[in-house]
C-alpha cells in the first residue's frame, strides 16, 4: 500500500457507486480513511476497516449538516472533501420543468455548496486541507439535451475557483476534475439501450485518441494527487480527464 494519503480523513459523496467507487478505492490504497456519504448503502465489497457509510439524502440540507458532523465525530477531524455525487438526465429547455431544473441544481450544485460550508470549519482546523469537486467536460461544452447538467457542472467549475480564492490563505485548496466518458454500470446500461449498441461502442472508442474509455480509477488517481501534498501549489484549477476526446476535431467524412 502506498502512503500519499496516509492518515488523511476524507468524505466522498457518492463514493459507493460509479466514479465514486474508483475514488474510494484509490484513496484507501493510498492510506486514507473514507466516509462514504450517499442515500443508498454502498456494495459490501467497498466497506472495510478504512471505510464506513453515512446515509444522507443530499437534497436535504439537514441531512448534509448531520452527515458531516457524524463523520467528524467518528474520525476526530476532516482533511479532504470530495464532492462527487451527482445526477444527469436528458431534457431540452422546453422539455424541462422547473422541478426538473431545481432537482438538478439541488444535487449537482447546491449540495456541494452545503457540504463545503459544513466541512469548512473542520478543514480549517487541519491547516492543510483539500476539496476536490467532480465537474465534467460538459461544464466546458455540452451534449444535446443537457442544458441543466451542463449549467450545473459549469457552476461547479466556477464555485471551485471561488473557494480557492477565498480560502487558500487558510491552507485549504480546492480543485475540480472534469471527466469525459467513464465506464460504469449506468454507462453500460445506456449503451445497451441503443438500437445498434455495437456501432455506438466502436464510434465511442474512436472518439478517444488514447484508444480506450475511462475507468473510475483513472479519476480516482487524479483525485489522489489533488488531495495529496504533491499538488500543494495547485488550487482553483479544472483538470480535464477524457483521453483526449475534447482535443480531437471531427472530420466531415464517414
Amino acid at each position: 500500500m502506498a502512503d500519499r494519503l496516509a492518515g488523511r480523513l476524507a468524505i466522498i459523496t457518492g463514493g459507493g457507486r460509479g466514479i465514486g467507487v474508483g475514488i474510494t478505492r484509490r484513496f484507501v490504497e493510498e492510506g486514507a480513511k473514507v466516509a462514504i456519504v450517499q442515500r443508498n448503502p454502498p456494495p459490501d465489497e467497498i466497506l472495510s476497516d478504512r471505510t464506513f457509510y453515512v446515509k444522507a439524502d443530499l437534497a436535504n440540507s439537514e441531512h448534509i449538516v448531520s452527515a458531516v458532523q457524524a463523520v467528524v465525530e467518528r474520525f476526530g477531524g476532516l482533511d479532504i472533501l470530495v464532492n462527487n455525487a451527482g445526477i444527469m438526465f436528458e431534457k431540452t429547455v422546453e422539455e424541462m420543468t422547473e422541478t426538473d431544473w431545481d432537482q438538478m441544481m439541488n444535487i449537482n450544485l447546491k449540495a456541494p455548496f452545503l457540504l463545503t460550508k459544513a466541512a469548512m470549519p473542520h478543514l480549517r482546523k487541519r491547516g492543510i486541507a483539500s476539496i476536490v469537486n467532480i465537474g465534467s467536460i460538459e461544464g466546458l461544452a455540452s451534449n444535446p439535451g443537457h442544458p441543466g447538467y451542463s449549467a450545473s457542472k459549469a457552476g461547479i467549475h466556477g464555485f471551485t475557483a471561488a473557494i480557492a480564492v477565498d480560502h487558500g490563505h487558510e491552507g485549504i485548496r480546492c480543485n475540480a476534475i472534469a471527466p469525459g466518458w467513464i465506464n460504469s454500470e449506468l454507462s453500460e446500461i445506456y449503451i445497451d439501450s441503443m438500437a445498434d449498441s455495437s456501432r455506438v461502442r466502436r464510434e465511442l472508442l474512436a472518439m478517444h485518441p488514447v484508444g480506450r474509455l475511462g475507468e473510475p480509477t483513472d479519476v480516482g488517481s487524479l483525485a489522489v494527487w489533488l488531495a495529496s501534498e504533491e499538488s500543494s501549489f495547485v488550487t482553483g484549477q479544472v483538470y480535464v480527464i477524457d483521453g483526449g476526446r475534447t482535443k480531437k476535431l471531427p472530420l466531415p467524412i464517414g
